[in-house]
């Protein structure tokens, strides 16, 4: 099912005539992109019982498209369903790969909603801005100007979902006796959407239903904010491109999304990182245009310059989107956020950790970069004074350009410093028992310090010993560790065994 994001939505049902063409149009246009991707890059037709392979020449899909949800209120979406045949190289007809289609079905989401909302926003002056629908999850890049209490009047399911979650979790807690993980809460995310989920409806002509949505909102909002809805789009859009330029930096790009997809999954295919790489041009161009194919260059980008294959490679298997890589960054630590509203804290989820070991490795990249400008502007003697300055301004901008034939170089110093600044970083300013980043200040913990005195008094005991000419009565290494000497015997029990003190 492919359906666009609530606030676009909600411009389809309550614009003009002009403005849901346009929204149609994108709309269509986003859906043939996916295909014609799946088409050429993902689907295959298998035989042998999967021992071989071929690529399928084209999909047969039946479409068709939906205006609202059970409850009657708009929701502009499509189903599509795929032919499980296509056609071999000797001509005769076979089933598709369907596990290799379920595989790539975020990577297929990622590039209706990029290609859906730069059409739009390029055909109507508008831009997007994040919002947050679940604290901790990654936020929705939805248009700006569209106001949360228009989405809440669109999205009555997912009130509804909401209302019966509640239930439901605390169900999972009396039974578990802990709060539901990022999983599970996914799974009761998806019991409490079929428990919510009415029956199907006559259908309504579009005509009527447009007449009925704008009826009810102006009675909710009024006539003035319903008429001026795009206007306050677009001025807010006009806002957002002034300060965002329509450039990428290809390998800031590249290091964002290798550090959230290592820090999500721990190990990952190409597919994976393509998904993120389309993820990350929306939400760094805000709805701006972007060069065909630029999401597969940050993909490979990522992968060649900061991933590791795990995946043995055989001859002719696996394909290459099936390989598995990791990267070799710095584990980040779980903190705990303070819960707000009355509400208990919660620990940060993995994509929380994983925005803020990118960040810190992105700008440990941009010092090395400006160090490295410093550097060669003090060695050319011969540049201009205004050319100097516009190099500095391309590299500390956060959308500045960086072309594929100028990628970034680290020396192995910059290199280690940038992972050091991603590893102290990734770890909150202060966390359990006090202990905080600065490994000067995790020293003076209360905790050291008791420790540290153990051992200090355990050193000094043991000169003693040694300065008195006497010999130790146990193993010096039994001497050294302060938490073994409660348990230490004069003497070790045969019976028992040499590991009896262990």
């Amino acid at each position: 099912m492919f359906r666009p994001q609530a606030s676009l939505i909600v411009l389809w049902a309550l614009g003009d005539d002009r403005t849901r063409r346009v929204i149609e149009r994108a709309h269509e246009k986003a859906i043939e992109t996916v295909l014609r991707w799946l088409e050429d890059e993902v689907a295959q037709t298998r035989w042998s019982s999967g021992r071989k392979r071929a690529k399928a020449p084209a999909l047969v899909v039946s479409r068709w498209r939906h205006f609202d949800n059970r409850d009657g209120f708009p929701l502009l979406h499509d189903h599509c369903l795929i032919l499980n045949r296509a056609q071999r190289p000797d001509g005769t007809w076979g089933a598709l790969d369907t596990r290799r289609l379920y595989q790539h079905v975020v990577a297929a989401g990622t590039l209706y909603t990029l290609a859906m909302t730069t059409e739009v926003c390029e055909e109507l002056g508008l831009a997007t801005a994040p919002r947050e629908v679940t604290p901790g999850l990654r936020p929705v890049m939805e248009v700006a100007g569209v106001g949360q209490d228009l989405i809440d009047w669109s999205s009555t399911r997912r009130e509804q979902i909401d209302q019966a979650l509640v239930g439901i979790t605390d169900g999972y807690v009396k039974k578990h006796g802990r709060l539901p993980d990022e999983r599970a809460r996914h799974g009761l995310g998806w019991w409490a959407a079929q428990d919510t989920r009415r029956a199907k409806k006559t259908p309504k002509p579009l005509e009527q239903l447009r007449a009925w949505w704008r009826a009810s909102a102006i009675l909710r909002f009024g006539k003035e904010m319903v008429d001026g809805l795009l206007e306050r789009c677009q001025a807010a859009g006009t806002a957002i491109r002034a300060r965002v330029r329509p450039v990428v930096d290809t390998a800031l790009a590249a290091v964002d999304v290798a550090a959230v997809v290592f820090t999500v999954r721990r190990a990952f295919a190409r597919r994976h990182v393509l998904a993120e790489a389309r993820r990350h041009l929306l939400e760094t161009l805000r709805g701006r245009g972007f060069t065909r194919g630029l999401d597969d260059y940050i993909a490979d980008a990522a992968l060649s310059r900061h991933a590791r294959q795990l995946t043995v490679p055989v001859p002719g298997r696996p394909a290459p989107d099936q390989v598995t890589y990791t990267a070799d960054f710095a584990w980040p630590h779980r903190w705990w956020v303070a819960g707000i509203d009355g509400k208990p804290p919660r620990e940060s989820s993995r994509y929380e950790r994983a925005r803020v070991a990118s960040l810190a490795l992105q700008n440990a990249i941009r010092d090395a970069r400006i160090l490295s400008g410093a550097r060669d502007e003090a060695l050319a003697a011969t540049t201009s004074a205004t050319a100097r300055a516009d190099d500095h301004h391309d590299q500390a901008a956060p959308h500045a350009v960086d072309h594929p034939d100028r990628d970034a170089v680290l020396t192995p110093a910059q290199r280690a410093a940038a992972v050091q600044a991603h590893q102290q970083a990734a770890m909150p300013e202060e966390y359990l028992e006090g202990r905080t980043t600065a490994p000067a200040t995790w020293l003076h913990t209360p905790k050291n310090l008791a420790r540290l005195a153990a051992f200090t008094q355990a050193a000094e005991a043991r000169s003693r010993i040694v300065a008195d000419g006497q010999q130790p009565k146990q193993p010096a290494k039994d001497v050294a560790d302060p938490a073994r000497q409660q348990h230490h015997t004069t003497q070790p029990d045969p019976g028992k065994g040499a590991g009896h003190n262990r």
